[in-house]
């Protein structure tokens, strides 16, 4: 039990003498993601620590990896498990969008790795040999000279001591990727300004200008009704100019244009029927003259079969223009045509 203990309690990440050979980029979208979600478990629990959990997605080729995406994963009700099911139904929705990425990864936030996390990495290994974990660590102090970002990435590994193996982290160095539409998503969000988010800076914006147009609304009206009351000198360039505007607006609201738009309408509705009425009947009338030639040419055969017909056709006994009266070839083929209609 005290060995056990000694074992928990030693670190679970290397010391910065042992490198990763892996080649890591990070690229925005993740780090927006795990951003948000913990912003978002903030509020809903109210606390400053709460437990966030996530998978990544990405591409491998050897040690050249990239992490490109995130999705969160939910847990099983002991809190400890993950929920297998809902991680590979959402891996499953993903593949389906993005066949390039994969699942390469997990995401967490905490000061630093612990057995807990583990614990937790050991359950990846189901869907990915060797997972990436990829931690932000808020609380973390960075100098300036160094990585500016509180996101580390581990890369699981072996460590043998006192003749015995257990799991460990080792610290994967990374750069951060951007591609032209991540840049200007990324500068987009950047300057969503002091007023809190930029979907919260953008409707502010589209708050103003619409009580801007209703305020210059009403001073129109004003005008209007103090020019007709004989209390405002009349500007006809002003008037002109407001009836302009007001000729363009549609008349939805009147019953003669609502009569002629429903007129209109039907019509549209009517020529469309017509088209598809139109269609059905070529379509029937093309199936009316395969079938009249398939029963043409099984009338013409009859019992005496092609060979014996074409005899007698040759001999002039019977065939030909008169006996049967049989015409073979295209003409007959009219005419047979022509006798069934």
């Amino acid at each position: 039990m005290a060995a056990q203990m000694e074992t928990d309690d030693l670190p679970v990440v290397l010391p910065s003498s042992t490198t990763s050979g892996l080649s890591l980029a990070l690229h925005p979208l993740p780090i927006l993601n795990v951003s948000e979600h913990l912003t978002r478990m903030k509020l809903q629990t109210r606390s400053n620590s709460p437990f966030v959990i996530g998978a990544l997605l990405g591409t491998q080729n050897g040690r050249e990896v990239e992490i490109v995406n995130t999705f969160e994963l939910a847990m099983e009700a002991d809190g400890v498990t993950i929920d297998s099911g809902f991680l590979v139904a959402r891996k499953d929705q993903y593949k389906q969008v993005f066949p390039s990425l994969e699942f390469i990864g997990w995401y967490t936030v905490a000061p630093q790795p612990t057995a807990q996390h583990i614990a937790l990495h050991e359950q990846f290994t189901a869907y990915s040999s060797t997972p990436l974990l990829l931690m932000l660590q808020p609380s973390s102090v960075f100098v300036s000279d160094a990585q500016s970002l509180p996101f580390k990435a581990y890369e699981p590994t072996i460590e043998i001591r006192d003749r015995k193996s257990r799991s460990v982290f080792v610290e994967a160095s990374y750069t951060v990727e951007t591609g032209e539409a991540e840049r200007i998503a990324v500068d987009w969000t950047a300057k969503g300004g002091s007023g809190g988010t930029s979907l919260e800076s953008h409707l502010q914006s589209q708050r103003a200008a619409v009580k801007m147009l209703h305020d210059r609304i009403l001073l129109l009206v004003k005008y209007v009704t103090e020019v007709i009351a004989g209390s405002a000198q009349k500007d006809h360039a002003t008037l002109r100019s407001l009836s302009a505007l007001i000729a363009s607006l549609p008349a939805s609201e009147n019953k003669e244009f609502r009569k002629e738009f429903d007129t209109e309408y039907e019509d549209v509705q009517l020529t469309a029927y017509l088209s598809t009425l139109t269609k059905s009947a070529s379509i029937l009338n093309d199936l009316v003259d395969r079938h009249v030639v398939l029963t043409a040419n099984r009338e013409d055969r009859g019992p005496m079969g092609p060979s014996r017909r074409r005899g007698m056709g040759r001999s002039g006994h019977g065939g030909g223009m008169g006996g049967m009266g049989y015409m073979g070839g295209p003409m007959g083929m009219m005419s047979s045509l022509s006798d069934w209609r």
